[in-house]
C-alpha cells in the first residue's frame, strides 16, 4: 500500500493539476485511514502542515472512474438565482442558510460565532467542537442519517463546525510550512471557511473506508448522499468538474444545507454550484 504521499504524487501527476481542497484532518479521526482530508482546518494540522498537505492534494483530484469525463452542464444566467421559491434568504448575513463563504466572500464579521451550536443525536467520528453544527443543520442531519440507515447505509459526522480560531492556527501553520501560495491550496484563509457558519459538515462511512479520500465517491455514504441528501436540504457543496466555480476540487463527503425547497429546487433543474445556482461569479482564486 503506498504512503499517503506518493498516493498524492501519482494523483498529481495523472491529473496535471495543482489542487484546491475545502476541508482538513479532523483530531478524533478514529484510524490513520481516516486522516485524509477536508482542508479547512483543524489544530492537528496545524501542528504539522507538511505533513497533510501530500494527503490533502491526493483527495482534491477526483479519480477518472468515479464520475463521467465529460464536461459538465454550466447553468444558463437565467436559471439563477431562482426567484420561484416563496422564502428568500440573505446571500450575507451568516445566520442565513444561503450565506456564500468562498474565496472571494469572506464571512462578516470573519470570527463569526453560530450561537446556536449542538451536537447532533448521530454517529460521531470526531469530538469537541468539530462535532458541533448549528441547530437547524444538526436537527435536518438527524433527519438524514436516519433515512440512510433505514435504508441500509450508515454515515458518520466527520467534521463540522470549525472556529476561527482554529482556521487562524491552521492556516498560519501550512503558510509557515510551505508558504502563502501553497497554504492557500491546502487551507482557507481564516474566515472563509464554510464550516465556520454551521451550515455544513462532511460525512464519513460507517465501515470507515477512504475518508476524505477520492474513493469515498464509491463508498455506500456518498452514493447515497449524491442521490438523496437533497430531500433533507442538503447539497454536495463542491461537485466534480466544477473547482473553477467553487475553488474547490470534487469531494463528495462536504454536504451543505440551503434548505429543503432550494436544495430540491437546485438539483431538479440540474444547477451544479451554489455560484450558479444564487447568480453570482465563480471564485477559483482569492482576489
Amino acid at each position: 500500500m503506498p504512503s499517503r504521499r506518493a498516493f498524492a504524487g501519482l494523483l498529481t501527476a495523472g491529473a496535471g493539476l495543482a489542487a484546491l481542497t475545502a476541508c482538513t484532518p479532523q483530531e478524533g479521526t478514529p484510524s490513520p485511514a481516516a486522516a485524509g482530508v477536508p482542508a479547512e482546518g483543524t489544530p492537528s494540522a496545524a501542528a504539522s502542515p507538511s505533513a497533510t498537505s501530500s494527503t490533502a492534494t491526493a483527495s482534491a483530484t477526483p479519480p477518472a472512474a468515479v464520475e463521467p469525463t465529460t464536461e459538465p452542464t454550466v447553468a444558463s444566467p437565467s436559471q439563477a438565482p431562482s426567484s420561484t421559491l416563496k422564502t428568500q434568504h440573505s446571500l450575507t448575513d451568516p445566520t442565513s442558510p444561503w450565506v456564500i463563504v468562498n474565496k472571494h466572500r469572506p464571512l462578516n464579521p470573519q470570527d463569526y460565532v453560530p450561537a446556536d451550536l449542538a451536537q447532533p443525536g448521530v454517529r460521531l467520528a470526531v469530538s469537541g467542537e468539530a462535532a458541533l453544527l448549528n441547530s437547524t443543520t444538526a436537527a435536518a442531519a438527524e433527519k438524514m442519517f436516519g433515512a440512510a440507515a433505514a435504508e441500509g447505509v450508515i454515515m458518520t459526522l466527520a467534521s463540522g463546525y470549525r472556529s476561527y480560531a482554529t482556521q487562524v492556527s491552521t492556516y498560519n501553520g501550512y503558510v509557515a510550512s510551505t508558504g502563502q501560495a501553497a497554504a492557500d491550496r491546502a487551507s482557507a484563509r481564516p474566515g472563509h471557511s464554510e464550516h465556520q457558519t454551521g451550515w455544513s459538515f462532511d460525512i464519513g462511512d460507517g465501515g470507515g473506508a477512504c475518508s476524505f479520500q477520492p474513493c469515498f465517491a464509491e463508498q455506500p455514504a456518498a452514493i447515497w448522499a449524491k442521490a438523496n441528501a437533497h430531500k433533507y436540504g442538503f447539497v454536495v457543496r463542491y461537485p466534480w468538474m466544477f473547482h473553477e466555480t467553487t475553488g474547490y476540487y470534487y469531494e463528495s463527503w462536504h454536504l451543505r444545507y440551503i434548505g429543503v425547497d432550494a436544495a430540491v429546487d437546485m438539483t431538479t433543474r440540474g444547477i451544479a454550484t451554489l455560484e450558479e445556482y444564487f447568480g453570482l461569479e465563480a471564485a477559483p482564486d482569492y482576489l
